[in-house]
């Protein structure tokens, strides 16, 4: 086995308390002696982030590119286990064997430096994985898509699978260049003379960072970074030579001294709104190092990631109340997608002319678009799979089919592996739609009567203090409830508590909180 990836996922709004998400990883620890290393494709967080989680519990070498790894390295290194692992980079273009697997890495454009799309030469043929891309014919660092040798291997080998990134499979036409987010960051930074300008990317996206700091040394300005993660890769980009900021025009945060604002940019973290990003703290007025207000410009330089949007949003609002001019992906083009859009997926189709087609990456939805995409460019439909988390595929003589799925769930993580699931989940939700209503009661084990309470505590459904005659009638509910009882079983007592005053609090509010009964023995 190799492993192609391995990422988390951040929780949906529907997730309280949760702050990861990471895949199931049970059926590769029960098959952890055939896994031969791990294939990264690229630095993003989806892609490399659960490395420190899965290293715990089994060992692998990685494999990637430079910059890929040392983004990938951070992490591991932060949870100490990089001697679980070993560190390889390969080069564009580069075949290596791992283990039994005989793979081709080839440059892809995207969002983050040195990506790869990957090429596994099996006896059944080539299998192409796309990886994370779009085709950008000037890039900023000028590492374009290798379409030319992915028509070759279709030439001289055939394609006989194509695994291709859906994320942009609904969206019409061509993504735009990187280098035309340039030309409007310069032009916003033409507009902001005599005031500070504060722009905000993934710290991922080291082109991103090359334009923001382009702009700002163009109109005289030295570049200031804030945040953990930007400044971590800001110098790892610099030493790798992908990132070209003079050494006397970049500062930290905290060094910026006597120059006054309007010469200065500042590069920050929390453009997804995260509550404790330094963005975030700037507009609530809790950053450290920075006060915003009127006489700065704010730029964030992305597009809210779905289930984001109103946390963006809030910060967006923040900043305004604070008195900045705040510029983002609605009112102006900062930012461009690093995923194919219809043409570009069309492209690759064509060239790669595959066999067989599974569309991966994206919802369900997208899988479908792209599927349908496939049947545009002339592939038959009954060589299309579009699959779930967990499908296994065979790739036979016969062609290609699905076998049974292996689990694929997910774990949740709050502040402990594992430390959250599917019922713990449920039970959140509840609380945090519903609230919970305790009641406590004494009771005699030989007679059943009751001689103390009911007590009833309220979170979430009632303001106790307002609701004094509707929580007395509670009690009256439960006593009743209690007296019907045929047992005095504690367990007895407790379900017909619990049915009670549910019952009650339903016919009363119409709502359904968490009904937790406590019968004390006497």
């Amino acid at each position: 086995m190799v492993l192609l990836d391995c990422g988390l996922m951040f929780p949906e709004p529907d997730m309280p308390g949760v702050d990861l998400v990471l895949p199931d990883f049970t059926w590769l620890r029960e098959n952890a002696a055939r896994i031969e290393a791990c294939i990264l494709t690229h630095g993003h967080e989806d892609h490399v982030g659960a490395l420190s989680f899965l290293l715990r519990e089994l060992s692998f070498p990685l494999y990637g590119s430079e910059l890929t790894l040392g983004l990938a390295r951070s992490r591991i290194e932060e949870a100490g286990l990089l001697d679980r692992t070993q560190l390889i980079a390969v080069d564009d273009g580069e075949r290596r064997r791992i283990g039994p697997f005989d793979v081709e890495f080839l440059p892809v454009t995207h969002s983050v430096p040195h990506g790869f799309a990957t090429a596994f030469h099996t006896p059944q043929g080539v299998i192409l994985h796309s990886g994370d891309w779009k085709l950008d014919l000037t890039p900023v660092d000028g590492r374009v898509t290798d379409l030319a040798r992915i028509g070759g291997i279709a030439d001289e080998e055939g394609v006989r699978l194509l695994l291709s990134d859906s994320t942009n499979a609904e969206e019409a036409g061509h993504s735009r260049s990187e280098r035309t987010v340039g030309e409007v960051l310069r032009d916003l930074f033409a507009g902001a003379r005599g005031q500070r300008v504060i722009a905000a990317c993934f710290a991922s996206h080291i082109h991103r960072i090359q334009q923001i700091a382009d702009a700002a040394l163009e109109h005289g300005r030295v570049v200031a970074t804030l945040g953990l993660s930007m400044r971590r890769n800001v110098r790892l980009a610099r030493d790798m030579g992908l990132l070209r900021i003079p050494e006397d025009r970049l500062f930290d945060i905290a060094d910026l001294g006597d120059i006054a604002p309007e010469r200065v940019c500042v590069i920050s973290t929390g453009s997804q709104g995260e509550p404790m990003s330094a963005l975030a703290l700037m507009a609530h007025g809790e950053n450290r190092w920075i006060k915003v207000g009127p006489g700065d410009t704010v730029i964030l330089s992305s597009h809210p990631i779905p289930g984001n949007e109103n946390s963006v949003g809030k910060v967006i609002d923040g900043l305004h109340r604070v008195g900045a001019d705040v510029v983002h992906s609605g009112l102006a083009a900062v930012h461009v997608s690093g995923h194919a859009m219809q043409e570009e997926l069309k492209t690759l189709l064509s060239i790669a002319d595959p066999e067989w087609f599974v569309p991966v990456h994206g919802e369900h939805r997208h899988l479908v678009h792209h599927g349908r995409l496939a049947v545009a460019m002339g592939l038959d439909e009954d060589h299309i799979l579009v699959c779930d988390d967990g499908d296994q595929l065979e790739l036979s003589d016969g062609g290609l089919r699905k076998l049974e799925p292996v689990p694929a769930g997910y774990l949740y993580v709050d502040g402990v592996v594992g430390d959250v699931g599917h019922g713990v989940l449920r039970d959140r939700r509840v609380l945090a739609e519903e609230g919970v209503v305790v009641v406590v009661v004494g009771v005699d084990v030989r007679s059943g009567e009751v001689i103390s309470g009911p007590e009833i505590i309220t979170r979430g459904w009632v303001h106790a203090p307002e609701a004094e005659d509707l929580l007395e009638e509670a009690r009256a509910r439960v006593v009743a409830g209690l007296a019907e009882a045929d047992d005095t079983d504690p367990e007895t007592l407790k379900r017909h508590a619990r049915r009670a005053l549910g019952a009650f609090v339903h016919e009363r509010t119409r709502r359904r909180p968490m009904i937790v009964p406590v019968v004390m023995e006497a």
